[in-house]
């Protein structure tokens, strides 16, 4: 691969805009400007409200810390992003995501062994990436029971947000 295209843009060249952006992302719950959105920062409202959903969606989710990092898992692996993986791997693994099941996503398997939840987690995710975005209504109604209605619009929202930052990273090339 070949040099990042959109690379950090050193803090003494930012806009106002960029700024008030990055100042927020370095306030919040991440602390700093993370790789995500070094290239987002070219679109600064843009970044504002990406990083907004983001926040919500990683530290809030009704799906919970260890679902939702699963599914963050499944996602850069199906969309081949080292800098979501190498974040979101060591997160997966503190939030009691075993280590092999970790080990097959990051080989593009089905984990040989996982928790009921985590299994229904995966195959939803798959289903709903490698399907152009459908899911039957069978894993639907078995994710909506399990996890109820919020719980199911988050995931598809995660798997959709991480979609987006994996486009925006592989289309910048950032760096891991």
């Amino acid at each position: 691969m070949s040099a990042d295209r959109l690379p950090p843009i050193p803090p003494e060249r930012w806009t106002e805009a960029q700024r008030e952006t990055a100042g927020a992302m370095i306030a919040g719950p991440r602390g700093a400007v993370l790789a995500p959105f070094v290239p987002l920062l070219r679109s600064p409202e843009l970044a504002e409200h990406v990083q907004r959903l983001g926040a919500y969606l990683r530290f809030r989710s009704a799906l919970g810390v260890r679902l939702t990092e699963l599914a963050i898992l499944v996602t850069a692996a199906h969309y081949a992003q080292p800098v979501e993986w190498s974040i979101h791997k060591p997160i997966a693994a503190r939030e009691g995501v075993a280590p092999e099941a970790i080990a097959a996503i990051e080989r593009g398997e089905r984990p040989a062994a996982m928790p009921d939840d985590e299994a229904l987690v995966h195959d939803f995710c798959v289903e709903l990436l490698q399907s152009r975005g459908q899911v039957g209504d069978t894993r639907w109604q078995a994710a909506v029971e399990r996890f109820g209605e919020q719980a199911v619009v988050d995931l598809v929202a995660t798997c959709g947000y991480y979609g987006l930052l994996a486009l925006v990273m592989n289309a910048a090339r950032t760096q891991a």
